[in-house]
């Protein structure tokens, strides 16, 4: 895939998503897509067969396009989400348990494999996050970087591209829950702890840690998602589709 074709694929989501939400799950035709965005009908052509294998959309014989959500896999999220798209609450629930899952393994792994190099990175994100709190700015950004670099210390490239994923997916989450300073602080006091687990080869003590940092989030999402935004207001604050 070019620059080009990886620019105008979020683009075309964003729209489809946009029209089809209010039209059935419809979406524009090829020759209306090529109009709206004044490109040929052979790349919007290519760009829907990419939707339609990350099932995204399906087209109807004598129908039409149509959105498909609803069977939206990882790497569709994550496309989703740099969309601006937002992803359906079971979805979300689904991606925050799966993180968990994956996440938690990764930090036995990381306790028995994690290179100096690794520690090093992680003492580095770590102080970059207290300076952050210090600022008054929030850790979305290097909340990701420190998971990400526990996932890279198991020293499995398929595991790291797995949890890349799930980032991707989250990415306009994250500065939603790193929105409030007491959480920025108390995430950071965890990635502390759990670094010092690592440091010390503690496996066990790895794994428990991350279950009760990433279960506080899980938890945070659960209620959001279940009360519709309304206990906290936070739910509204979610990006929708970008009209293109």
């Amino acid at each position: 895939m070019t620059s080009s074709e990886s620019d105008f694929l979020p683009k075309l989501v964003a729209h489809i998503v946009a029209v089809a939400s209010g039209n059935a799950g419809k979406a524009p035709s090829e020759r209306e897509l090529a109009e709206h965005f004044a490109v040929s009908r052979g790349q919007v052509r290519e760009s829907l067969a990419i939707l339609e294998a990350l099932q995204l959309i399906e087209r109807r014989a004598k129908s039409g396009i149509y959105l498909t959500m609803e069977s939206a896999g990882l790497s569709s999220m994550a496309l989703l989400a740099t969309a601006g798209v937002q992803l359906q609450p079971r979805q979300i629930f689904e991606a925050v348990e799966l993180r968990k899952i994956h996440e938690i393994k990764a930090a036995e792994l990381a306790a028995q494999r994690a290179t100096g190099d690794n520690l090093d990175q992680l003492r580095d994100i770590l102080a970059r996050s207290e300076k952050q709190i210090a600022d008054g700015l929030g850790l979305h950004r290097l909340d990701g970087e420190f998971h990400l670099e526990i996932v890279r210390a198991t020293q499995n490239e398929m595991f790291y591209k797995i949890c890349s994923s799930f980032y991707a997916a989250s990415e306009q989450r994250l500065p939603i829950y790193f929105g409030k300073a007491e959480r920025n602080i108390k995430s950071h006091n965890e990635h502390m702890q759990i670094f010092d687990a690592l440091y010390r080869r503690d496996s066990n003590l790895a794994q428990a840690l991350m279950n009760t940092h990433l279960g506080r989030a899980q938890s945070y999402w659960t209620e959001i998602l279940d009360s519709g935004g309304e206990k906290t207001g936070e739910q509204a604050e979610l990006p929708r589709a970008r009209m293109t």
